[in-house]
């Protein structure tokens, strides 16, 4: 059972994955934690847009069935930006035209994280079709900055930060084009990673080839970041653009202690940019040394930028 005196809600997920399975908490608990942010902070904050009204079933349901090797994101709540499709709950795209939308299909990543054990929570806010650095729409409004609550998180996935921050969810889903999980990361604290295109695939997708937005994790913890980037990654049979399966682990790597020997530096948030570096002492000539590689950048897989989960670049981004 929970010491009530401590809010688990504010734990790391990889923390409250070991309690999960060692039983030492239940889904029920953790759901029931969220919730109690979300009654305490969202009507602040407005990061949590649209609740899922069977979160609580689904826990219970899923204490039945215990932890399992196949589940390593075993009661967990997510959030899933209002870009991305879960079958019937409202996802408005933060647009007026999509007010009353609910679709019928889980979208890929969505199927993913029910795979992995994870609890959908609910939808978090994003501007509308997720085009803006902040987070505001006319359909739920703007979302704050929960550290001030005068500023911005950031966007586009700035509900999903604001969402985190405050113990509404463990971890979130979101997308990114030119920084949509990176800009509310740098903003309110959180650890964002973009993807390279194709490891965590797009569908449904309007254009099934599109190598520019991409879904991704966003977590409190770079530990947490790699432990839902490895539930999440992997091909798509719908999808050309998905990487193959690899035997990369996420997880080790971000608990792996050494300095990495390659790191990326970005000039747009959609610029492929990679190039291996000697050391990571060499920083003042970085962006000299980069920009007289712009060719390299082209063979390399994806844009970054650098953030706290550097330890395992190399192993989410180039395999």
């Amino acid at each position: 059972m929970a010491n009530h005196q401590e809010n688990i809600a504010l734990l790391p997920a990889t923390e409250l994955k070991r309690r999960l399975e060692k039983r030492e908490l239940s889904p029920v608990e953790v759901v029931e934690a969220c919730l109690r942010q979300v009654e305490k902070h969202n009507p602040t904050i407005n990061a949590l847009v649209t609740l899922n009204n069977r979160a609580l079933d689904e826990a219970r349901e899923l204490e039945k069935q215990g932890p399992a090797p196949e589940r390593p994101l075993y009661g967990l709540p997510v959030g899933i930006k209002d870009v991305t499709e879960v079958a019937g709950l409202r996802t408005t795209y933060g647009s007026p035209l999509y007010a009353n939308h609910v679709p019928q299909e889980d979208a890929w990543v969505v199927q993913r994280l029910r795979q992995a054990g994870a609890i959908i929570l609910g939808k978090t806010n994003t501007p509308e079709f997720a085009a803006g650095g902040h987070t505001f729409n006319e359909v739920f409004g703007p979302t704050r900055n929960p550290w001030n609550p005068d500023l911005s998180p950031g966007g586009s996935t700035g509900g999903g930060a604001a969402a985190l921050i405050t113990g509404m969810v463990a971890l979130a889903q979101g997308t990114d084009l030119g920084g949509s999980l990176r800009i509310p990361a740098s903003f309110c604290g959180m650890v964002g990673l973009r993807p390279s295109p194709g490891l965590v695939a797009t569908y449904p997708s309007d254009y099934l080839w599109d190598v520019l937005q991409v879904s991704g994790p966003m977590a409190r913890t770079v530990d947490d970041l790699a432990l839902m980037l490895q539930a999440i990654s992997g091909p798509c049979p719908r999808v050309p653009v998905s990487h193959p399966p690899q035997s990369r682990d996420f997880v080790a790597a971000a608990a792996d202690s050494r300095c990495p020997k390659a790191c990326a530096w970005p000039i747009v948030g959609t610029s492929p940019a990679s190039a291996w570096m000697p050391r990571w002492n060499r920083c003042a000539g970085w962006r000299r040394s980069i920009c007289s590689r712009t060719a390299w950048w082209w063979r390399r897989s994806t844009s970054i930028s650098l953030s706290p989960a550097s330890r395992f670049w190399r192993c989410a981004v180039t395999g």
